[in-house]
């Protein structure tokens, strides 16, 4: 698959579609991603502002797809874990940009030549389009080599 399909693909999935999250951009070399959450009437919380889980949903499964594509077919790689601080409220869009670096990759390498699994938290900014950070979210990769 592509990025450009993955985009397109992600757009349709019920969960974004309905939550008002929307994928901007995926790289053509799978480093850099770029996701908003439209704010809505109907996907804001009881007091009005961006919803916790959809602020969480919006960075689900972009560490993982890009890690996975950028490492290949010799790696498994799962998001074992996640977790999200809520700096501010957000009553605007939001966005949260993922960029896999060529040290990630390297340390994610290194640290699975030997057959043994790695845990690495990859962490996003949830920001305004001005740039004030909303929220903080942190995801645990599982990287190993395939046998």
């Amino acid at each position: 698959m592509t990025p450009r399909q993955l985009k397109r693909r992600i757009n349709w999935w019920p969960p974004f579609l309905f939550g008002g999250i929307r994928v901007l951009e995926i790289g053509d070399d799978w480093r850099h991603a770029r996701v908003q959450l439209k704010l809505r009437w109907y996907n804001r919380n009881y007091v009005g502002t961006q919803f916790g889980g959809l602020l969480f949903a919006m960075t689900d499964p972009f560490w993982m797809v890009l890690t996975l594509q950028c490492l290949g077919r010799d790696y498994i790689v799962w998001d074992k874990a996640g977790e999200i601080e809520f700096v501010a409220p957000g009553r605007e869009d939001v966005f949260a940009e993922f960029h896999v670096t060529d040290a990630l990759l390297d340390e994610l390498r290194a640290a699975t030549a030997n057959g043994e699994k790695y845990l690495r938290w990859c962490g996003v900014d949830v920001k305004t389009a001005s740039g004030e950070v909303i929220a903080r979210v942190r995801k645990q990769l599982y990287v190993r080599r395939k046998r």
